[in-house]
């Protein structure tokens, strides 16, 4: 069974661990309970596990909206405050880090802390509480020839994963994952994939270039993908085409549709007060549109000019350069299932050394080393060679070490999304290497032995201790358990066993050269080792440690950050440290990144290699948070927080704002701004959980910001 439920050793109620997404959390009663099993068809939604408690309350560590049903399962109410008369009832807790439903027969009222949501019962029940993983996997792989007219066929079996056609389909829970695809000699579909008859054909030329690019329409329109000479998608008496600027528009289809999904929704099953669409500026019967077959409703949809709806457009998350090569096709299901916008480019524009542009890992014409990055000090000094060098490996022969001289650097054309992910040769600047091991390891983390959060810090240089005292910010939540060691000058047997271990995040402080890393007794190159690698991703903050990243993902890590370029110490060191907080915060590799940027320019020279979605742990609200504060005189506070999609709570989640001046919904992602907010508003909101925060563009975090005390 993926989920354990266990009662709490030293408090009362359930310990509820997700072996398959590596997560828990536990669940509060009034009083000591045994969980007894009994039927998952206790409840109104499908559960991977279910127990009976007896309990007057129950209560989760996290502020939540509770929805409420009623025994035939017609939705009677959702909020975070209010009471229900006797009656038989099923209820939902969203977000908790598992879908958490309750099942009882009694009256009841829903109440919230900063902190807490707590549902009391009129008296002591009988209550099935059930739990069910958010993890999605693929129901098997098709095989197929791999020119671009036969991968089409497989491509219109993506949408074969949704679970409805409704607008629905835009909450990530009820999307599922693609099926995967694999290079065969003919086509070939395992039984359970069978896609729905959507209505919609997608035409486009028997080209890479032009396939690639609409994989997600595909997956998420159940789209029939057919060879034809204009790019276009079809309905039944309607037309929409894809050309010029063929790629841009593929991608408004995406978010066009996406969105007005979002807003139709609210028909449905879910009602809720939804920011998007008061703001959007357009005039649809979103009744009618609801129960419209899917092709029908993408037509009117697509009637609407992008530009009347562009404005109120959530920045996309993720684009994904996908080169147009017959050994990326294996990677399609999963661009298309976090609902990339794809590009296809051609051609790749190389990074040459006379481009400069502050990264400084690039060899001149005459092979000589680039400039040192600029110091921050007259004592400064960079995470290259142990010995003082002013730049590392200088004599590095290209086969060995971090990047080698000759490596095939490419510059992608700049994107309008938070995210940028490459697939394909060469060496992205500011951009994800997406690999497909690491994808796949996505999809086999099983269970795992300890509920604890594992996390080494390993400092491998006296000059650089500073850095080791992230282990201090690892750790820095409630309700989440986290391990953390600190090791020093590690040996090459020591770091061996240390890479070997079956570690949830690996910190790396320490230098990095054409050898490897840098031991006590020798360097050990990961390039070269035969090394049995259990960490689940990493941070490798020394110079120019990419190629000893791509290594650890090739040899069982998910992903990681790693350098581009020699580091200098201070900065390394800085970044080292948001690093740390935002991980420890629940956000992704790729969006940590995104955020460090925003900090510190140096963190241009570092990258995420393997699966960029990688978290170790889950924030406490779910999504990925990121608040910009500015004051306006005393007691008046602008706040605008930008939320990110992360982990489950993917594309197309709804969130809130625990504030008194913004009380709708609002979609994932999305930029959320509240203003005139009083200063004891903005601090009982900094309260609830771990945040980062930029003030006058710098960042800080909620513990350490005294903006407040100042204007109070």
């Amino acid at each position: 069974m993926s989920i354990d439920i266990d009662p709490l050793s030293d408090d009362a109620g359930l310990a509820v661990t997700d072996h398959i997404e590596n997560t828990q959390f536990e669940v509060y009663t009034d009083r000591t309970v045994e969980p007894r099993p009994n039927p998952a068809d206790a409840h109104y939604f499908p559960v991977d596990a279910s127990v009976t408690v007896e309990t007057a309350s129950v209560e989760i560590p996290r502020v939540a909206v509770v929805e409420t049903r009623d025994g035939d399962g017609a939705l009677l109410t959702r909020g975070d405050a209010y009471d229900m008369p006797p009656g038989t009832y099923h209820v939902g807790i969203d977000p908790a880090p598992t879908k958490l439903y309750l099942a009882f027969e009694a009256g009841f009222s829903v109440s919230t802390t900063d902190r807490t949501t707590r549902i009391d019962l009129d008296a002591p029940s009988e209550v099935a509480l059930g739990f069910r993983s958010l993890h999605q996997v693929p129901a098997g792989t098709v095989e197929t020839p791999t020119d671009p007219e036969s991968l089409m066929d497989a491509v219109s079996l993506l949408g074969s994963a949704l679970q409805t056609t409704s607008p629905e389909r835009s909450f990530p829970t009820l999307r599922g994952h693609p099926p995967l695809i694999g290079p065969g000699d003919e086509l070939r579909v395992p039984d359970p994939i069978e896609p729905p008859d959507s209505g919609v054909r997608i035409v486009v030329p028997p080209t890479y270039e032009r396939l690639y690019p609409v994989v997600s329409l595909a997956y998420y329109f159940a789209a029939d993908v057919v060879p034809g000479e204009a790019p276009r998608i079809e309905g039944d008496g309607w037309t929409h085409y894809l050309e010029p600027d063929f790629e841009r528009r593929t991608a408004e289809v995406l978010r066009q549709s996406f969105h007005l999904d979002c807003l139709a929704r609210t028909e449905g099953f879910y009602p809720v007060d939804l920011h998007e669409r008061q703001a959007t500026d357009v005039d649809l019967d979103w009744g009618r549109l609801y129960d419209l077959p899917l092709a029908e409703r993408l037509g009117e949809y697509l009637a609407v000019p992008f530009e009347r709806v562009e404005p109120e457009l959530p920045q996309w998350t993720l684009t994904t350069d996908v080169r147009p090569d017959p050994g990326n096709v294996e990677m399609l299901p999963f661009v298309a299932g976090e609902l990339s916008v794809v590009r296809s480019p051609e051609t790749a524009t190389p990074a040459t050394a006379s481009e400069g542009g502050g990264v400084g890992f690039f060899r001149g014409p005459d092979g000589d080393p680039a400039p040192v990055p600029a110091s921050t000090g007259p004592d400064e000094f960079v995470r290259g060679a142990a010995e003082p060098e002013p730049v590392r490996g200088a004599d590095a022969p290209a086969d060995r070490g971090a990047v080698p001289a000759d490596a095939d650097f490419v510059r992608p054309e700049p994107v309008d999304t938070v995210e940028h992910a490459w697939v394909g040769d060469g060496v992205p600047l500011d951009a994800n290497k997406a690999t497909l091991d690491a994808y796949h390891r996505r999809l086999e983390a099983g269970a795992v032995e300890q509920s604890r959060i594992s996390v080494l810090v390993v400092c491998n240089d006296e000059q650089m201790r500073e850095e080791g005292a992230v282990a201090d910010l690892y750790g820095l939540r409630d309700m989440v358990q986290f391990d953390i060691e600190v090791r020093h000058d590690l040996t090459r047997a020591e770091m061996r066993e240390a890479l070997r271990s079956d570690v949830d995040f690996l910190h790396y402080v320490g230098h990095v050269d054409h050898r490897g890393m840098q031991c006590t007794d020798d360097y050990l190159d990961l390039t070269d080792e035969e090394l049995d690698v259990g960490v689940s991703a990493f941070l490798l903050n020394a110079c120019q440690s990419y190629q000893q990243g791509e290594a650890l993902v090739h040899r069982g890590s998910r992903g990681g950050i790693v350098t581009l370029s020699d580091v200098a110490n201070s900065p390394a060191t800085q970044l080292g440290r948001i690093i740390a907080r935002l991980m420890n915060t629940g956000f992704n590799l790729r969006t940590a990144l995104h955020v460090a940027k925003r900090e510190l320019i140096t963190g241009h020279q570092y990258i995420v290699v393997g699966d960029g979605g990688t978290t170790i742990c889950q924030s406490r609200s779910g999504v990925a948070l990121v608040l910009n504060l500015r004051d306006h005189g005393t007691d008046c506070w602008s706040l605008t927080a930008e939320t990110y999609p992360n982990g489950p709570y993917g594309t197309g989640s709804l969130t809130y704002l625990n504030l008194d001046s913004d009380n709708n919904n609002h979609i994932v992602p999305s930029k959320i701004t509240a203003k005139k907010v009083s200063t004891a508003e903005v601090e009982q909101f900094l309260n609830m959980e771990d945040t980062p925060i930029f003030h006058d563009g710098e960042l800080t975090w909620n513990d350490s910001f005294d903006g407040l005390t100042d204007l109070g």
